[in-house]
């Protein structure tokens, strides 16, 4: 009878599960195509013919007609420099940036050994002039008391809630920072950069263990947990918090470090500055605005993009090795060109850029100290494709458009990642750990300089029509 009844109980199961997943399955599928129709018979009534930005004097993307940016703000910050007006014509030269005056050439190569170049923009970027011995001490400890997380922050918020990407995470993780602020909404400038150094300064860490924890739940590996070390700098606790054994050389940290410097700030026009500035002239807290920025980082075409390389330059290498042909090399690069290869979009991801024409400083700095690693870790044949498939890069586009091209900071990036073992889910990640101080930095230019709530217009095209009730469409 028990067993009888079983399988009555099985059966039941069985059948309920089956209509469900007929009938929501088929509900789902009517919707779907209700706002598939919907949406395409949208088009008839939606559409903004592209000559009507012309017409209105639109900048699209907020750009001008020669590609240069649209001006919405005064800045002592940093300067993006990759032409000059000469006579009034816009003229291409190196690219040059400066953080608070100051060429970042000079502060990379003066900093090249060390593991705590990035505290030092830190400060100057935040501060305007550079430290004394005395006052970069002084800063050290204060950032380094930052680092730990909350009580029960890591358990509570990464351990039991993993997610599969990570941006996403560090988001979700500074909100809930907010949480943990006794006056989270005081937006005084004095207040916004206590807040903001905070969250700069516990990044690494939520980084680290977002993707142990991501690794563990999804990828069933062990979980390492190491809490990071006040007598290490941010670039050496990134290594050691994400080894097994904690090891890193010398040269790795120096390297690493040297990524943060490049990628602390780039001037206020760039998206995810520009969003952070937009998002915070509301009012409203620094963990919503950094919050904001992350998102905007997040996107392919923006801090994303560095994935987008490893993953292009991964199948050219599977296609042709780490081959010193040029013959080869130039074949596969025309191939992306014309849309047969990769993604087939004609992108060449590591290239080209808004604002440099001719070079990329930091992709130039960036270059050098990748060969020094390379010879270290005996992976001098894959620097030196790098290199070749850069200059061929530029020949081929010469070739065919005649104008310049520049390689960006992004092309030498995940190479570095990748001869440190960073994986690549950090590669984007690694950048808003590096840029949260330039976000801080304008966040408070803005506040105390400008102040007005960011409301740009825009022009309305569409027709006026009368309201028919519903019994007469």
């Amino acid at each position: 009878m028990i067993y009888l009844l079983q399988q009555f109980v099985y059966v039941i199961l069985n059948v309920t599960a089956a209509f469900n997943k007929y009938y929501i399955g088929k509900g789902e599928k009517m919707k779907d195509n209700f706002i598939a129709q919907s949406f395409g018979k949208s088009q008839n009534y939606t559409d903004i013919p592209n000559q009507l930005y012309k017409e209105y004097d639109v900048k699209k993307g907020l750009r001008n007609e020669d590609g240069t940016g649209v001006r919405v703000g005064l800045t002592r910050v940093s300067d993006v420099v990759g032409y000059d007006y000469v006579d009034g014509v816009k003229t291409n030269v190196p690219g040059r940036l400066y953080y608070r005056g100051y060429d970042i050439v000079d502060i990379a190569a003066a900093r090249a050994k060390d593991a705590v170049g990035y505290e030092e923009v830190m400060f100057l970027l935040l501060f305007g002039f550079l430290p004394s011995k005395r006052e970069f001490d002084n800063f050290n400890d204060i950032l380094r008391d930052m680092y730990a997380l909350p009580n029960d922050f890591l358990e509570m918020n990464l351990l039991r809630m993993p997610a599969q990407n990570l941006m996403n995470k560090l988001q979700h993780a500074v909100l809930t920072l907010y949480n943990y602020d006794d006056d989270p909404d005081n937006v005084e400038v004095y207040s916004t950069l206590l807040k903001g150094l905070d969250i700069a300064a516990k990044l690494p860490s939520i980084m680290c263990y977002a993707y142990q924890s991501k690794m563990h739940y999804f990828n069933r590996e062990s979980l390492v947990i190491h809490y990071p070390m006040k007598n290490y700098s941010i670039a050496e606790n990134i290594l050691y918090m994400l080894r097994e054994n904690r090891q890193f050389s010398a040269k790795e940290a120096a390297l690493l470090d040297t990524i943060l410097v490049l990628q602390a700030d780039h001037g206020g026009g760039n998206n995810s500055t520009f969003a952070n500035v937009v998002v915070s002239s509301t009012g409203t807290d620094i963990y919503s605005s950094i919050a904001a920025a992350i998102g905007s980082l997040k996107g392919p075409k923006h801090g994303g993009a560095n994935i987008q390389v490893s993953n292009m330059m991964e199948e050219i290498v599977a296609e042709i090795g780490y081959t010193s042909d040029e013959k080869k090399i130039r074949t596969v690069i025309e191939k992306i060109l014309d849309k047969e290869f990769f993604d087939r979009t004609g992108l060449i991801y590591g290239f080209g850029h808004a604002v440099y024409t001719i070079s990329d400083p930091r992709a130039e700095l960036l270059r050098e100290y990748c060969e020094v690693v390379a010879k270290e870790k005996g992976r001098t044949k894959e620097y030196e494709f790098y290199v070749l498939f850069e200059k061929l890069v530029k020949d081929i586009v010469f070739e065919r458009k005649g104008t310049t091209i520049s390689n960006n900071v992004d092309f030498y990036s995940g190479f570095a990642y990748d001869m440190m073992g960073i994986p690549r889910d950090l590669f984007t990640p690694l950048f808003v750990c590096a840029r949260c101080v330039g976000w801080l930095a304008h966040n408070l230019e803005n506040k105390l300089y400008d102040g007005r709530i960011v409301r740009p217009a825009t022009k309305y095209v569409g027709e006026l029509k009368s309201y028919l009730p519903i019994k007469e469409r």
